[in-house]
């Protein structure tokens, strides 16, 4: 039986939506989850910048509670008063009619999208003679008129369900591109009825909206976001999934029958909202995990009177590891099903094999990973026009995880150490570098990346310009710590990978603007996004900086 890991909270059910009305989400006072990000520096500037004081001290004065500073819920904040215009958004918020909505919550309404915000939702002016005022509309496309149910309201915004689609745009969407029959009202994709083209343009676009919003950043500063690369496959790329499912309800004393009872949902959350939708199988998931979920999903129905609570399932898809429970003849490029969070997994990315716990974090669609580990190698070692810049040979990989970077590229250099606070992750990597005979090349440092520097034992074996960083941090980004360790350090080359374009362009903004003891400055020299998530509004960020004199 697929082990399971239990939550503290049961889940609630939700009302199933026709799975034919596309897109379509029934939901019932849903919440805006919004993540705690950036650390206390960061938050007070950009409130600053919104005119507004840091998020503490608002939410102590005020019954209204304003996102987070980078959180989803500030950069569609961006999105709304950039659809209304500056001008006006800043001056109802002056007047403090910020949160004067013209909606009843229940009020369903008419209203035509205009735009689409980085998050993928759809973005709509409240219709006259309302005053100004942005309904934001999951699953909704520009050009289109949509039916919507109000139901929370936030600053200068309220969000709502999508009930109807009246007039759909007919250049952008086409729903014979949908290939989940939930979609519309499971909250994992946004975009499955669009391009996959225009999907990478947009998500090009979230990068280049990050950089106005966050870095502070003047324009000529920054080189033109070039085109997203695309990820080798759209669906069947999807490498882990975590479906969950609540307790039995109260009352309930034994199943009847022998099939699975109406109550139990097992799958993913329902858009924002934290009930569950009973889903068979994920279009986006690897054949591999479709395969194994129907059977698992059979066996907790059977089963479900012995849970009393609620649980998160893992299914992670893994090449069989020797000696992992795999005698006799295995194949060893025959993808097999991981269900124990303390079980192992194994994977291979271009000529390297990496292996790690299944409850440690490694990005979920191997398809990309060999062209991104290509296109920073590429970088890395561009001429960049300058016949006399040294070859790089050190490398310094900061939040190294299980040494994704580190090993992919170890060949390349004559030195590399990797920096990780998380220890499992550390002897996973340690563990893929003897794997990889990399050991006399590669190290691995169990520390914080914000001390990164103090962990290299010594800094003489990395040549300061002919040292690379790598910096691939989490949906926080770095601090201002780290970056005065690295300007101070000064490596010649750093590249920054990042699943978060705007904590990535509030990093850079700092960076930019700070000299070495010698006089130097960094400069951007390419940015662009990977989708490393297709049919999801998710997209990955990867700039390329290098130090030069006086940074022209």
């Amino acid at each position: 039986m697929a082990e399971v890991i239990p939550k503290t909270r049961p889940i609630s059910a939700l009302v199933e939506a026709d799975p034919g009305a596309v897109p379509f989400s029934v939901q019932k006072k849903p919440r805006l989850d919004v993540e705690l990000e950036g650390n206390a520096v960061a938050s007070s500037s950009a409130a600053t910048r919104r005119g507004q004081e840091p998020a503490k001290k608002r939410n102590k004065k005020s019954k209204h509670r304003l996102p987070d500073p980078y959180s989803n819920g500030d950069v569609l904040w961006r999105d709304v008063r950039d659809l209304l215009g500056a001008d006006v958004a800043d001056g109802i918020v002056e007047k403090g009619d910020e949160w004067k909505t013209p909606f009843q919550s229940g009020e369903e309404v008419e209203v035509e999208v205009s735009a689409l915000s980085s998050t993928g939702n759809g973005l709509a002016v409240a219709p006259s003679p309302r005053p100004p005022w942005v309904v934001v509309v999951p699953f909704a496309l520009p050009g289109e008129v949509a039916r919507v149910k109000i139901h929370q309201h936030n600053q200068l915004h309220s969000i709502s369900s999508l009930l109807e689609i009246k007039t759909p745009n007919p250049t952008m969407r086409d729903n014979s591109r949908i290939k989940c029959r939930y979609f519309g009202a499971c909250g994992g994709c946004q975009y499955q009825q669009l391009s996959y083209d225009t999907q990478l343009d947009l998500k090009r676009n979230v990068i280049v909206k990050a950089f106005e919003h966050f870095s502070g950043l003047p324009e000529s500063s920054l080189p033109t976001v070039d085109a997203t690369i695309p990820s080798p496959l759209q669906y069947g790329y999807r490498t882990k999934i975590t479906p969950h499912f609540q307790r039995p309800p109260k009352g309930v004393k034994k199943l009847e029958g022998s099939t699975k009872p109406s109550w139990l949902n097992i799958g993913f959350n329902a858009n924002d909202t934290s009930r569950v939708l009973d889903i068979e199988e994920c279009p986006i998931a690897t054949p591999t995990l479709n395969e194994a979920y129907g059977p698992i999903r059979e066996e907790i129905a059977s089963k479900i009177m012995t849970y009393k609570r609620g649980a998160t399932l893992l299914l992670r898809e893994s090449l069989p590891i020797p000696g992992e429970g795999t005698a006799g003849t295995v194949d060893p490029d025959t993808a097999i099903c991981v269900t124990n969070p303390k079980g192992k997994v194994r994977e291979k990315v271009g000529g390297k094999v990496f292996e790690y716990g299944a409850n440690v974090f490694f990005q979920n669609n191997n398809s990309i990973l060999a062209p991104l580990i290509s296109y920073v190698r590429d970088a890395v070692f561009a001429a960049g026009g300058d016949p006399d810049r040294p070859r790089p040979t050190h490398l310094i990989d900061a939040y190294c995880g299980t040494g994704l970077f580190a090993i992919s590229l170890a060949d390349d250099f004559e030195k590399v150490v990797g920096i990780e606070i998380d220890k499992d992750s550390i002897q996973s990597a340690t563990r893929n570098a003897i794997i990889n005979g990399l050991q006399g090349k590669c190290s691995f440092v169990s520390g914080d990346a914000a001390d990164i520097f103090s962990d290299v034992e010594d800094r003489r074996e990395f040549p300061r310009y002919q040292t690379v960083l790598i910096i691939d941090p989490p949906r926080k980004g770095t601090d201002e710590k780290f970056i005065d360790q690295m300007i101070e350090f000064g490596c010649g080359l750093v590249v920054y990978v990042s699943c978060n374009a705007h904590t990535q362009a509030r990093d850079l903004g700092m960076i930019l603007g700070k000299t070495t003891e010698d006089g130097r400055r960094y400069v951007v020299e390419s940015l662009r996004g990977f989708d490393l998530f297709p049919q999801t509004a998710h997209v990955e960020s990867v700039a390329v900086l290098r130090l030069k004199e006086g940074g022209t």
